[in-house]
């Protein structure tokens, strides 16, 4: 794994603070972060919570590969992004992307950019527990290449 790369599978609460940490850098001017909480509702459903299930191996796996192609487009940037796994409450985080750059634009667009592939191609399902109705599972990523193409 490169140095200006992390990536973790977590079932403990996610730390804003250690995902600053690992990418500051004396030389960047710059640090982008998003942060993803589990909100309390889904197309006019009252959410109580969410179960996020990941396949671990193949979730890292993805990470690192679109950390690598963001430092392939936006040079010299460092990235962290942890994800959790299990269920979470209302307003709990479920996923913290942080990148470094030396200018913002970089930063602002390599984060975007990250979040937008995780959400694509990761191995990450969620089901919604709502408050007068049974949990559903959302449609996600699959594991079934043939469904992707």
């Amino acid at each position: 794994m490169s140095d200006f790369i992390c990536t973790k599978i977590l079932t403990e609460p996610l730390n804003i603070q250690e995902a600053y940490n690992f990418v500051s850098d004396p030389a960047h001017g710059a640090v982008d972060m998003f942060i993803g909480a589990v909100r309390n509702h889904h197309k006019r459903q009252d959410v109580e919570g969410i179960t996020y299930d990941v396949h671990a191996p193949l979730a890292e796996k993805t990470f690192q590969d679109i950390c690598q192609e963001a430092q392939t487009r936006w040079n010299g940037i460092k990235t962290y992004i942890s994800h959790y796994k299990g269920r979470l409450d209302i307003e709990g985080i479920s996923v913290i992307i942080a990148v470094s750059s030396p200018y913002r634009a970089e930063s602002f667009e390599a984060c975007r950019y990250i979040i937008e592939q995780i959400k694509e191609r990761s191995p990450v399902w969620k089901q919604e527990h709502y408050t007068s109705a049974p949990s559903q599972w959302l449609p996600g990523h699959s594991l079934n290449t043939k469904n992707n193409e």
